[in-house]
Order: structure tokens, then sequence, then C-alpha cells
């Protein structure tokens, strides 16, 4: 136990590490880097790889480190928001992937059922962000931000976490997992 515990602290560590580096690939372009938003793709991944708690505290935690770092996101309402979606990317698509039959076919339904998820608890947060600042959030701009503007990431991200997923897994990284807590 001591030995996985030490693997998903590890992994988790790096996932957010990946959280830190890969919006500069797209950071020059602020639109390109919102439509494909890599900092989903290491919080998604955790959860798989690390499981659900380990996920959720990545996700949680990423977006408020890079403000600390960088000042990007801008904290509020955009990071504040991103803490929430990303903690419940990483949660169930660590749950899902979990409970699911180990096939192929449910990565891909535990990646699209987190991202369906954090899609919605990102727009709840952001009306009841929208409460305490003042700024309207419609359901135009929820459907426009959680959905219309983020399919070339969702593209993305469907594309290529169940393939690293799948040769993690050729590659014998998901020796041994820890049960769920009861």
């Amino acid at each position: 136990m001591k030995n996985l515990n030490t693997k998903n602290l590890v992994t988790a560590a790096v996932c957010l590490a990946l959280c830190m580096v890969l919006p500069f690939l797209t950071g020059q372009i602020p639109q390109i880097g919102s439509a494909l938003s890599p900092m989903h793709i290491p919080v998604l991944l955790a959860g798989f790889l690390c499981g659900p708690w380990w996920a959720m505290a990545v996700g949680a935690v990423a977006p408020l480190l890079r403000f600390a770092l960088f000042h990007m996101p801008r904290i509020f309402p955009t990071g504040l928001a991103m803490c929430f979606e990303l903690a419940a990317y990483g949660l169930v698509s660590g749950l899902l992937y979990r409970t699911l039959p180990k096939r192929p076919v449910n990565i891909y339904a535990a990646l699209t059922g987190a991202m369906l998820a954090g899609r919605v608890v990102w727009g709840v947060v952001r009306v009841l962000l929208s409460g305490v600042s003042g700024e309207p959030f419609t359901w135009t701009m929820f459907m426009a931000g959680a959905f219309l503007n983020a399919v070339p990431g969702m593209i993305v991200h469907i594309a290529l976490i169940p393939l690293l997923v799948m040769a993690l897994k050729r590659a014998g990284f998901f020796g041994r997992t820890a049960p769920l807590p009861a």
C-alpha cells in the first residue's frame, strides 16, 4: 500500500506540473488556449492514473497554483470556477474509470461523463459567482462557454486521453490500484 500511495503522489505531482506547463504551449494566443483547454488534459489523465481523490486535488489546486505563479488564469471568476470544474473532472473520471468494467469503450465513457459533469459544475459555480460579483451569467453564456467554444478542446481530449491511458495500460503502469474507500 505504501508503494501505491507513493506512486499516486508522484503521478499527481507530475500531472500538476503538466497543468503548469501545458498552457504555455498555447499561451501566446489566448483564444487557442481557451479553446483547447490544456490544463484539463493532465487533470483528466490523473483521474485514470491515480484515482478520483488525487485527481480531484490536482484539479482543485492547479488553477490556484498557476495564478500564484504566473497570474493566469484571472482568479475571479475564471480561476475559481476552474477549480471546481477541474476538481469535478478528476473526481468523476477517476470514479467512473474505477467502477466501470475495464474495457476500452469505458475509457471513453468515463472521459465523456467527466467532461459533462465538469461543464455542469463550471456553470453552477459561474451562476453562484455572478450573484456575488453582480456580473450577468446567462444560459447563452453557459452554453457558449461550456460547450460551443469548448468543442476543439473536447475533440483533443477525446482523441488524446484514451490513447494515453491505453498506451500506459499496455506499458504496465496500471499494475495495482487501491480500492475505493467505503
